[in-house]
């Protein structure tokens, strides 16, 4: 169950109404990296960890609420900074405040190309927060719906991924506004966006093997092979050369796949070279890891009845959680 608390988990101030700033912002509210598409990312996430993983379950759902938090944060910054259109807007008078700002024809054709950026803050929400982005097209579930693939180590390197678009979107908007508050906002919203980085890296960490995503192993005669698929300014790295990060096979350059791919009549005849895994370890593997994580979802999923709420290990709770600022992970608000 969800709690809410009215104060802001950080408190957002603004120095003075920036609507332009606004639309910018609503990147963030609800664009493809805003905080609404990280928490129902990983909120969609944590139903499938609940049982076989309760560890993941409890950080996806402590992450998904804090997004939602945060989306709280940008809302509420939002709104401050369309101060007083609302209250402009239900004066249908000439003499209204905001026609008053449009004084000339120069002035009113700026307000103007503004609502054109953002149309809904003028004649949708009348100065409040809208679910678009900043170009105004409303957020869309195509955002997420790809994230949640029932793979856990697959959905954190993904998370991994969107905390850091996200931090990106927040140092660009830091760029666009002068105001020392909101950078103070900003600031504060885009850390959090590298420490949710670094708690899904340490999550992922814990489950082993995580590499390659899944269960099934992949062909060995083709997973440390580089195709140079462009000509010119070629480049050697470790991308390239050396040894692959994860198996630690030797890669294989082909520098004219054309040749190679026609003289290998198609691939078919390519061998596997310069690393110890072959097909039927392949094949055992698979096997064994198959096994191991049927049992790892099945045992946590009995037969029989069914319920999401499991009674509280008081002892448990009190005794193994760690603490966060001198108080037990129990005294905490639930969600």
């Amino acid at each position: 169950m969800f709690y809410h608390v009215k104060d802001l988990q950080y408190n957002a101030r603004v120095s003075k109404p920036d609507p332009a700033f606004a639309t910018l912002l609503l990147e963030q509210f609800g664009g493809a990296n805003g905080e609404l598409a990280a928490a129902l990312r990983y909120f969609g996430q944590a139903f499938g960890a609940k049982n076989p993983y309760p560890d993941k379950y409890d950080l996806l759902m402590d992450i998904a609420t804090e997004e939602f938090s945060h989306l709280e944060i940008v809302g509420a910054t939002i709104q401050m900074l369309l101060t007083g259109i609302n209250g402009d807007l239900k004066n249908a008078a000439e003499s209204s405040e905001i026609m008053k700002l449009m004084n000339g024809k120069a002035s009113k054709e700026e307000v103007i190309h503004q609502g054109m950026v953002a149309p809904q803050f003028l004649i949708g929400s009348a100065g409040g927060p809208c679910y678009t982005n900043s170009q105004g097209v409303p957020w869309t579930a195509a955002y997420i719906n790809g994230d949640a693939t029932g793979e856990l180590s697959a959905d954190l390197r993904s998370n991994i991924g969107a905390e850091s678009r996200a931090k990106m979107v927040y140092e660009y908007l830091l760029q666009f506004t002068e105001d020392p508050y909101v950078k103070e906002t900003l600031r504060f919203l885009m850390t959090r966006e590298v420490a949710h980085f670094q708690m899904f890296e340490a999550a992922l960490s814990t489950i082993q093997p995580n590499f390659p995503p899944g269960v099934l192993q992949t062909d060995p005669r083709f997973s440390n092979v580089y195709f140079n698929m462009s000509s010119g300014n070629d480049f050697s790295g470790p991308w390239n050369m050396g040894k692959t990060t994860q198996f630690g096979e030797e890669i294989q350059y082909v520098r004219d796949p054309i040749a190679y791919v026609m003289e290998s009549n198609g691939l078919l005849e390519h061998e596997a070279a310069g690393t110890d895994r072959t097909e039927a370890g392949v094949q055992k593997l698979n096997k064994e890891l198959s096994r191991q994580k049927s049992t790892e979802v099945n045992s946590a999923n009995p037969p029989g009845l069914m319920q999401w709420n499991k009674p509280l290990d008081k002892e448990k709770e009190h005794t193994q959680q760690p603490a966060k600022n001198g108080n037990s992970k129990g005294s905490r608000a639930k969600k």
